[in-house]
């Protein structure tokens, strides 16, 4: 048997506030038993509190209204399984963007790094199996991943080795717009192409260079420093920058080359 509820009362029980309880009504993710024809006021059925208590629990992890619509009416246990477990795998995203997050600042809270290396190197032009597209900054990781796997497998389809290691060619206004010319690529002495991937000559070129020992995410540190080398001494040229993605030492450590183009003035 169940009993008819006030707003208020329903609000004390569900842990929902009125305010909440008027918004999904609104919505159409609550709706109330009853609504007063003359005066509005909503009353609703103890057999309603378990579902608010659903409702207020997977809001309070963050899944969207319109997620939560969608389990609430999902037709089998299979489907609201799904909806749960995409909003999980957000969830674990967002954790995980979070705790890279908080591991960038608390570097910043250290000492300054010790001054940078950095080797001014000419490098010819060079044959790459390389994939080109405009990319999102914000997507960039992903599709870099999914770029250098495709390229691999193209390698290793056609039975070509990598001459050296792979590494990306990245505009300027990949970091001033937030949108900009990206190459990936993996040196390779012959010609070929499958799917996205196309051989491309590297023009010969001057850079100053300097590596990044450690994860990406604190990677603009060591920009910052090799960036500020380059301007102080006059010798930045407009062009991408390029990365060498080198094995990792035998610390484990990731290795990455920054090589920012300039133009020589003097021998090495």
């Amino acid at each position: 048997m169940t009993a008819r509820l006030s707003i208020g009362e329903f609000s004390i029980m569900t842990r929902l506030s009125k305010k909440a309880l008027r918004h999904y009504h609104e919505l159409g993710l609550l709706e109330p038993a009853q609504t007063d024809p003359d005066n509005g006021y909503r009353h609703y059925d103890t057999s309603q509190v378990r579902t608010a208590q659903v409702i207020r629990r997977f809001r309070g992890l963050g899944m969207p209204v319109p997620d939560v619509k969608a389990m609430l009416s999902a037709p089998d246990v299979e489907t609201r399984s799904e909806i749960i477990a995409a909003h999980l795998g957000r969830m674990e995203h967002q954790l995980g963007e979070t705790q890279q997050a908080v591991a960038a600042l608390r570097e910043l809270l250290t000492p300054a790094p010790e001054p940078i290396s950095v080797e001014l190197r000419q490098t010819p032009a060079t044959l790459v199996a390389a994939i080109s597209e405009t990319v999102a900054l914000q997507g960039i990781t992903r599709w870099f991943s999914e770029a250098v796997t495709e390229i691999w497998a193209a390698l290793a389809v056609a039975g070509e080795a990598a001459s050296g290691p792979s590494g990306g060619l990245y505009s300027a206004e990949l970091f001033t717009e937030e949108r900009g010319a990206v190459t990936v690529f993996i040196p390779c002495p012959q010609s070929m192409g499958a799917g996205r991937v196309r051989s491309l000559e590297l023009p010969a070129a001057e850079w100053a260079v300097t590596l990044h020992t450690g994860r990406h995410r604190a990677i603009d540190r060591t920009y910052g420093a090799l960036g500020s080398y380059v301007a102080e001494r006059l010798l930045g040229v407009d062009g991408p920058v390029r990365e060498n993605y080198l094995p990792d030492g035998p610390d484990g450590l990731q290795r990455t080359e920054i090589c920012w183009p300039v133009f020589q003035t003097s021998a090495r």
